[in-house]
């Protein structure tokens, strides 16, 4: 449960890598806000 555990958030942050414990930041929720206004 330690920086080796790929399973575990602190294994992914160590290791740099995303999954279920650390999913990566949503970013299309900004993109549609910008979508939307360049529509309107």
């Amino acid at each position: 449960m330690g920086k080796g555990d790929m399973k575990t958030k602190r294994g992914k942050t160590h290791r740099g890598t995303f999954g279920k414990s650390r999913p990566r930041k949503n970013q299309n929720i900004a993109t549609k806000k910008e979508q939307s206004q360049a529509t309107k």
